[in-house]
Order: structure tokens, then sequence, then C-alpha cells
């Protein structure tokens, strides 16, 4: 029997409850005693005096499919940042299902988000993928969602046409197998291609193949700018419709003439919809920026039915002269972010062509002035041409303060919707530090939030909110996922100017009772495993 005592630490249990200090007892990977002036013969000791004892950090949006199989420093990222588990297959977008004509279009189309799937890595059905993950290296734990933007591209490519009653049909049947596989929900992509083209009724009849048993889905809804409310208001109608719980993705105002008002009439829409009963939730990353792909900046009515043709119609001076138009244009329902915030707020983070790898860390304004162009959209429309949509970009498009009021919401849990694509040379900054900027920043600093209150939206809540019954507590009868640290020496190092230092000061992760980190060091990088939520 392995054995573990944590003694005199300051215990945060994920709760939300204040913290007091105790022992902590630990036997075969679970949490068997917790109490003051516990006593175990032959335990390995370890000093909490002075330090804060936490469950593991859950982060349900990670967009990680694949960095088990690619990711050289996969496990150390996550680590580092005192995160013991989380999910993916966020926005809709993952690797899985993938069938043989679309496979190489979806894959382009994701490169920018969850890295370059290798030719050797292919996820036809769920149980594809579950079977890799079962049979890979894990450092941390993970779970995953069926994708809906995915699905549809399973099914019709990227098309713009609506599903027919068969390929509907289908579409529900995939979502069934993957959970039936495991997966925790359906997630959707409404701003991406090709779920863009989807309406409330379609996206409604997919998600209700998730309804019952808990079903949750989670959602990139429509528009986070201009279209916020109706955006809110759409993915509250189709949970209804769809008899599932709903949680918002990474809930923000973007557009500076939006900060300090839309947020609020959001907040007031999904206040109003928990109070008829519906189960609704939200979750925020902490930082006024967000990351994405390059081609998220074309209007619905430029883009094309496949990654080739639209780098072949961006090739042509016709096109770019139908984007640039299409860009001086308002569209209903979709954010144009070159209008909201300007070129200068939209920085390259990643590329795939060496040649282009100056830009990075650069925005669109300032290397479209150095680069000669008399159209920031001009390059864009090269850009996405020359690098077949493979790009990046960070966009520093949110308030501190609206990002503060969500923060606040007592149904909000942190994430940090990190990106894994390109060479991570300039990647969001969210990617290395998320966790330790939450709590350095938002606690210790400018006290936005109680330490108490920060841990339960990084532990109890998001677990609580997947339904993970084993974890995100610490608490007799559950897994040991346990952090231990002091809360100001944890530190994060990575910034928008391409500094991607790790977090420091994490000084121990345990999983299921055993160390994965210590003290910056990865210790074992096969620790975690592949989370199922089970159907009874």
């Amino acid at each position: 029997m392995t054995c573990t005592l944590i003694k005199h630490g300051m215990i945060y249990d994920g709760s939300g409850a204040p913290g007091f200090e105790g022992d902590i007892l630990i036997e075969d990977g679970k949490i068997v005693k917790i109490a003051p002036n516990i006593e175990a013969d032959g335990a390995r000791i370890i000093n909490g005096s002075g330090k804060a004892v936490t469950p593991g950090f859950v982060d349900i949006h990670r967009h990680c499919d694949i960095a088990p199989f690619i990711h050289p420093h996969f496990g150390e990222i996550e680590l580092a940042q005192g995160i013991t588990t989380t999910f993916v297959g966020n926005c809709g977008l993952a690797p899985v299902p993938s069938v043989p004509q679309w496979r190489k279009d979806l894959y382009d189309y994701l490169e920018p988000v969850i890295g370059k799937v290798p030719e050797n890595l292919v996820f036809e059905t769920y149980k594809d993928y579950c079977n890799s993950l079962d049979g890979a290296d894990l450092p941390i734990n993970m779970g995953f969602f069926a994708a809906s933007d995915s699905i549809k591209v399973a099914l019709k490519g990227f098309g713009n046409k609506a599903y027919t009653e068969e390929e509907l049909a289908k579409a529900q049947e995939y979502v069934k197998r993957g959970l039936e596989q495991g997966a925790f929900g359906v997630t959707l992509g409404i701003m991406y291609q090709p779920e863009c083209y989807s309406n409330k009724e379609e996206l409604a009849a997919v998600v209700r193949a998730a309804s019952g048993q808990g079903g949750l889905v989670c959602t990139h809804i429509r528009g986070e700018g201009d279209s916020l409310v109706e955006s809110v208001e759409e993915v509250i109608d189709v949970a209804a419709r769809g008899g599932v719980s709903l949680n918002i993705s990474h809930l923000k105002a973007t557009g500076i003439k939006n900060w300090n008002q839309k947020i609020f009439e959001a907040i007031d829409k999904i206040e109003k919809a928990r109070k008829k009963g519906q189960d609704v939730t939200a979750d925020f990353y902490p930082y006024d920026g967000g990351s994405t792909t390059l081609q998220s900046l074309l209007p619905p009515t430029v883009m094309e039915d496949s990654i080739e043709a639209l780098v072949n119609n961006l090739s042509k001076p016709e096109g770019k002269e139908y984007l640039r138009s299409e860009l001086n244009k308002l569209h209903q329902g979709w954010d144009n972010m070159a209008h909201s915030i300007g070129w200068n707020r939209i920085l390259v983070s990643s590329v795939n062509l060496e040649k282009n790898g100056f830009m990075q860390g650069q925005t669109i304004g300032a290397l479209a002035e150095k680069l000669g162009y008399e159209e920031p959209s001009d390059l864009v429309a090269d850009l996405i041409a020359e690098e077949k949509g493979k790009v990046g970009i960070i966009v520093l498009s949110m308030s501190q303060e609206d990002v503060d009021t969500v923060a606040r919401l007592p149904f909000t849990m942190l994430i940090s919707d990190s990106l894994y694509g390109g060479d991570g040379k300039n990647a969001h900054p969210r990617l290395f530090g998320t966790t330790a900027r939450f709590l350095n920043d938002f606690v210790l600093k400018r006290r936005v939030l109680s330490f108490e209150q920060a841990i339960h939206k990084m532990t109890g809540m998001p677990a609580s909110r997947m339904g993970i019954k084993d974890r995100g507590l610490l608490k007799e009868g559950y897994q040991a996922d346990v952090l231990v640290f002091k809360p100001e020496t944890f530190l994060d190092h990575a910034d928008y100017t391409g500094k991607h230092d790790l977090c420091t000061g994490m000084e121990l992760v345990l999983i299921g009772g055993e160390t994965a980190f210590e003290n910056g060091v990865l210790i074992n990088r096969s620790r975690g495993k592949l989370l199922r939520k089970s159907l009874s």
C-alpha cells in the first residue's frame, strides 16, 4: 500500500469554502482522511506548512486533442500550471470524426488550432480516437466532447448548405456514438465554417442527440461583438429546444464600442434563463486578448466550400477586391473584427512557412505598412493563400473591466482555451500561464476574487459541471489529484510579445496520489488517463 501524508497545509478543498489548516492522508491513490494532526507509520511526509493545498486544476477547454501524440512538451506546460485534468473537442473543432473525402481539408483547417495531424494518425471514429488515447502516455487526465462542426465536415465538407433529413440523422448518430465512447457532451462552433451556416433548428436537432443522461452542450457562439446579445439568446434557445444543459464558452464582449455595455446585456439574458430554471453556465479566460485563426476574419460571403477554392479565389485580383468590399460592410450575425477593433490590434501568432516567420508577433496593420500594402485586407488574402489558411492570430479585443465582470459571476469557471498550432514561438500566453495569472492578478494583486472563490472556479465547479464524481475536491474517497504551492511564488511568465516561459512555483503535483511534477520537473509522463462519461 502506497501512503502519503501532507502535513500542516492550508487546505482549500475546492468547494469555495475558506481555507483551513490540516493534514491529508492518501492511500492507494485516494484521499482517505482529512483532519488535524494525522499520524501514519511509514507514510511519505510532505511538508505543507505555509503552502496552499488544493485539488488539481480542471481546465475544461484546451485544444490539445492531438498534443499527446505530437507535442514534445505536452505535460510540462500543463503541470507547471497545476492542470491535472483537461477536456478537448471544444468549439465544435476536433480531429474526429474524419472521412477520407474531407480528412485533409479538416486537418488543414484545424492545424492553427490543434497542430499538424501526422499522416499516420487517422481518427475515423470516436473508438479510433479513444483507443489511441488509451494507448498513449498521458501526463494528465483527458476527457473529450463530440464536436459538431467536425461532424458536419465529415458529412458535407465545408459547404454552406443545410443538412438533409438523412444527413441530420447521421449527425445525430455521430453524437450518440461519441457519447457511447464516453464523450462528456457535444460542442458547437457556430462562428466557424461550416457550422456558421446552420440555423437554430438544425443546431437544436443535433444537440438533441445528447439530451437525457445529463446532456451538456458547450458552444462557441455565433458572434461575440455587435451580435453578442442575439448570439447568447440563440444558444439559450438551441439548448432549450434540444433539451440539454448549456455552457457558453469564453463569454466576452469584443469590439471597442461594445466594451462595458454588451456584456451586461448578455449576462442579463443568461440570468433570466437561469431564473426560469434553465441550466446555463459560462466560462472565461483571464486575458483581454483572444486567439483564433486568420480565416475567422473572413466574412461568410467570402468563404468557399474548400481550402483550395478559397486559396484560388483570394489569389486573384477580383477575389481580393471582393474581400475588401465585404470587409467594408456589416454582416448580420457575424463580427467584423477588422472593423470593430482595427488591424493594429490583430497580431499574427503562428504561420506554417519558414519565410513568413518574421511576421509572428507583429500586427496586420504594421505588417501591411512595412510590406507596402495599401489595404491590409490584401495582405490577409495573400497570407491565407500562401499559407493555405494555416495562420493563427491573437486579437486584442476585450476590456479588462468586462473580463473582471464575467469572472465575478457565480456561474462562471476558468478555462485557458489554449491553442496548440504553430511552433509555439508566439502562442497566446494562455497556453503557458492561465492559472498562475488568474491567481496572481485576479486574487493577490487586484482582489477581484477571494482565493477560495478562484480555486472553486478552477476545481470543484468545472469538475461538477462535467459530471466528474471523484475529482475536483479534496474530499475523503476522492482521487488524490492534489497541488502544493505557495500562492505568492506561483507565477506566470508568458506575454503577448512572444515570451513563453513556463509557470514557476508549482512545488508538487500529485495525480492519483503519485508524483507527476515536482519543483519544475516532469516526473512521470503517464500518470493521467482517458476519462469517460458514464451513460448509466
